[in-house]
């Protein structure tokens, strides 16, 4: 018999990882020596962001021109934290990391997914030979553990592993050896080893206690966890070619064109077991996803997925979470949840009833020491994607029976052997996904009895119809009568109460759905099942503002949206319709597009274009910014919001007061240019107005001192641009209780400033390009003072700013340098974590936060 022996060669590359910032490393650098450190910061060589919101900072790069392996820092969406991570990247012909279209990267092994880290965190190669990941306040997050074990340098090789290598080129600790969720070609998964996913393509965090893929001596098997697991999918192997002496490890390793399975003592040229997957012409890798579906992913343009191994052996609707917990899963995957028939109760509700692939609760939890209260719902016909059974050839009742009986029992699934009077009885401690039979094939014929509770009701009197008590028995059984009769009459009084305001809601909703189609210049208006496809069913969530979620999407078309899901609005009504209409009709290089909305049921839904680098607050304070802005680019998005602020005041058909203008409501592109967005507190005026009442609203700290009086004009938007604009020049918070508390407000700091004449000890001191530009940036802090006049009629307006700002007019001279107002301070303070200072109607739009 031959013995597989696996051996590992890679070449040991001496080379120096600290390259300067002007420098361009080599195109393939795969090796580091000790005492080697990499800091999460822009000044690591390759640090490329993507438009679909990820950022990689690669510290190792395998190759060029194609799909490669690289490893370094990741970070997806928002990117407030990171994973020390293995990647495939596109790379061009010079080795530089580049941004495809779409797909780009894939993370295939990650360090830290239970711990990431944040912007400034270390990644330290020592001396002593070990690999360590600090976060950026110092403290350890991940180790290799291999002190003293005679590492000679870090390697990272053709296939995608990261190995410790020793000074005879033999790996220490290696990559493969600690697998996540991915396997990619050449590697394998061991006996004792488990492939787990995340919780979701968002959540890096290990999903716990639900699927998991390992190897064991008979074969590969998928697991749902409960206790004990389920098993949903296996794929067994033949043991009758081995001898009872052979004691080695169980393995399958992903080839180039299949799964294989593997005895390690055992010459691989003949594997008992092989799993066909289509050879890769490619890049690809095999994830096993939250979902608990195994797929394998090719770079074919895109990432594309090639193969979904267990499809072909269970379906979509056997997977244990197609349908979610306690799911009824039918056709098309179309979700339901258990009901008793007859009588109709229901002891269930959605989790989710906008998503029902989330599964069903139970209404009133299972009780152990209430068993004469629990019931089952019988539903025949049933699968189950596992059936291991607790007991053998017993007929229903005693299956039912040993459920009552055991507390932990969710259900009694039952299924019918060849004799159709007895058959096989599973009691799951937890139940899944169960999915309805075909009709047309009864041969396995099987029943599911899910376990239920009901509200214990309580006992009933006892009446005696003669003896000394008999009259006070009738006595009492006619006031019972009459107070179960008067009970009757009020319930049926309230449900046909409640009938008639569902009957008159739905009318209002059919006549407002059919008013959407007649209003005439309306944006596109996208179905449903459009954002749904669109949004991957609203599983990307970009951030959650005051009227609801915000969801990353692609349409059809490949262009990029946000989908803001209104939350709390009530039914679409004529005014907020009109405001959709106003709003969509404007189109400015500076604003926010609004491409189109949905209504569905009682869902609203706007969809705008997608803004890869988010909000500005992300990119202008000190200590939340994760990378500094230099003094051009803010010249610049000051530029473009002062543009889009003037087209809404001056060159649309109403003029559009904004009201609430702040860093966070201004958006900023992969091209750094800013767009203002969120029309939810915006105010219509006609042309002809020249100042309007309403009630305050906006951010604490940026309203304008009119707001007290309540008459407003869009000079309000002018004194919160100005605010926005002097956050930019220093660097910092209106409000700041992390500074000194006589500089806690920004305001009576600018005050103190110019009557000491050392403005430019405000321009932002954690930028050194702002510093050497200090004289521009103090020019630039008396356009913000005269945007600041306490006395509104003396701002300028924002087509005036602009102006200024492209060097066409002058700052007016003389400016009032008394900026503050008592009064809007100790607003600012007792408010400083709210956002908006008023509830809105349903009639007033809201974009995306």
């Amino acid at each position: 018999m031959r013995i597989l022996k696996i051996c590992y060669c890679f070449p040991l590359f001496l080379i120096l990882n600290c390259y300067p910032t002007t420098a361009q490393p080599p195109f393939d650098y795969p090796t580091a020596n000790l005492s080697t450190t990499w800091s999460n910061t822009d000044s690591l060589p390759h640090s490329v962001n993507f438009t679909d919101g990820s950022r990689v900072r690669a510290i190792l790069l395998r190759g060029s021109f194609g799909p490669k392996f690289a490893c370094g820092f990741y970070c997806n969406g928002t990117c407030t934290s990171y994973l020390f991570a293995v990647f495939i990247v596109q790379t061009n012909s010079g080795g530089g990391i580049v941004q495809p279209s779409v797909g780009f990267p894939q993370v295939v092994w990650s360090a830290n997914r239970d711990h990431p880290v944040s912007y400034g965190a270390m990644l330290n190669l020592t001396v002593a030979g070990e690999l360590v990941l600090q976060d950026a306040d110092g403290s350890a997050v991940w180790t290799t553990n291999t002190t003293g074990k005679s590492v000679a340098g870090l390697n990272l090789t053709d296939d995608g592993n990261l190995v410790l290598f020793d000074t005879n080129s033999s790996p220490v600790w290696q990559s493969f050896d600690y697998p996540t969720d991915c396997l990619v070609p050449g590697q394998a998964l061991f006996q004792g080893q488990l492939l787990i996913p995340s919780v979701s393509t968002t959540n890096w965090t290990v999903q716990k206690d639900l699927f998991s893929l390992q190897v064991t001596d008979t074969g590969l098997f998928a697991y749902v966890g409960s206790n004990p697991s389920q098993t949903y999918y296996s794929s067994s192997v033949s043991t009758i070619s081995r001898n009872d002496t052979n004691t080695g490890r169980s393995y399958v390793r992903f080839l180039n064109g299949s799964l294989s399975f593997f005895i390690l003592s055992v010459e691989p040229g003949g594997p008992d077991k092989v799993i066909t997957i289509p050879r890769a012409s490619s890049a690809q890798y095999m994830k096993l996803m939250p979902d608990g579906h195994l797929r394998v992913f090719e770079w074919q343009g895109s990432w594309l997925v090639v193969a979904d191994l267990f499809n072909g052996y269970l379906g979509e609707c056997n997977y244990p979470m197609a349908c979610g917990r306690y799911g009824l899963c039918s056709g098309n995957q179309q979700c339901s949840c258990p009901v008793l028939s007859s009588p109709r109760i229901d002891y269930f509700r959605s989790v989710n009833d906008r998503q029902p692939n989330l599964g069903c609760s139970e209404i009133t939890p299972l009780t152990c020491n209430a068993t004469r209260d629990q019931v089952f719902i019988e539903l025949e016909n049933v699968m189950y994607f596992s059936i291991l059974a607790d007991m053998e050839r017993v007929d229903i009742e005693v299956c039912k029976q040993a459920c009552v009986n055991n507390c932990s029992c969710k259900a009694a699934l039952f299924q019918y052997g060849s004799d159709s009077s007895s058959g096989d009885c599973f009691l799951p401690s937890e139940l899944f996904t169960m999915m309805n039979a075909d009709p047309n094939v009864i041969h396995r014929n099987a029943s599911a009895f899910v376990k239920v509770q009901n509200v214990r009701s309580p006992p009933s009197g006892s009446f005696s119809p003669s003896g000394p008590s008999g009259s006070k028995s009738r006595s009492t059984l006619g006031v019972v009568l009459a107070s179960t009769i008067g009970s009757v009459v009020v319930l049926l009084g309230v449900i046909g109460f409640v009938l008639y305001l569902i009957r008159k809601r739905r009318r209002a909703t059919q006549m407002e759905e059919e008013y959407i189609g007649d209003v005439p210049g309306m944006p596109t208006r996208f179905s449903y099942e459009e954002l749904k496809a669109a949004t991957e069913n609203f599983n990307k969530k970009l951030g959650e503002g005051g009227f609801g979620a915000v969801y990353e999407g692609t349409l059809e078309d490949g262009s990029k949206i946000a989908v803001k899901c209104l939350e709390g609005l009530g039914q679409v009504n004529r005014s907020f319709l009109a405001e959709v209409e106003s709003i969509g009709s404007i189109h400015h290089v500076n604003l926010v597009r609004l491409r189109g909305f949905c209504a569905w049921k009682s869902q609203r839904f706007l969809v705008y274009e997608f803004m890869s680098n988010g909000s500005l607050d992300r990119w202008i304070y000190h200590g939340d910014r994760e990378h500094t802005l230099d003094w051009e680019c803010r010249k610049k998005i000051i530029l473009d919001v002062a543009k889009g602020l003037a087209y809404l005041h001056e060159d649309c058909r109403q003029k559009i007061i904004h009201l609430d203008i702040k860093p966070q409501n201004i958006l900023v592109d992969n091209n750094f240019n800013g767009k203002v967005s969120d029309f939810g507190l915006s105010k219509l005026i006609d042309r002809d107005q020249t100042q309007v009442m309403t009630t305050m609203r906006g951010t604490p700290g940026y309203l304008a001192p009119e707001w007290l009086s309540s008459v407003i004009t869009e000079k309000v938007d002018v004194y919160s641009f100005g605010i926005v604009f002097l956050e930019m020049l220093c660097g910092r918070k209106n409000f700041d209780k992390s500074e000194a508390e006589e500089s806690w407000h920004l305001l009576a700091v600018l005050q103190k400033s110019w009557k000491e004449e050392m403005l430019v000890d405000m321009v932002d001191r954690y930028s050194e390009d702002m510093q050497t530009h200090g004289p521009e940036v103090v020019e630039m802090m008396k356009v913000a003072s005269w945007c600041l006049q306490y006395d509104f009629t003396k701002r300028p307006s924002m087509s005036t700013v602009v102006k200024v700002l492209e060097g066409l007019a002058k700052v007016e001279s003389s400016l009032d340098y008394n900026f503050t107002d008592p009064r809007l301070q100790k607003t600012t303070v007792e408010h400083e974590n709210d956002k908006d200072m008023t509830p809105l109607l349903a009639s007033v739009l809201s974009g995306p936060r």
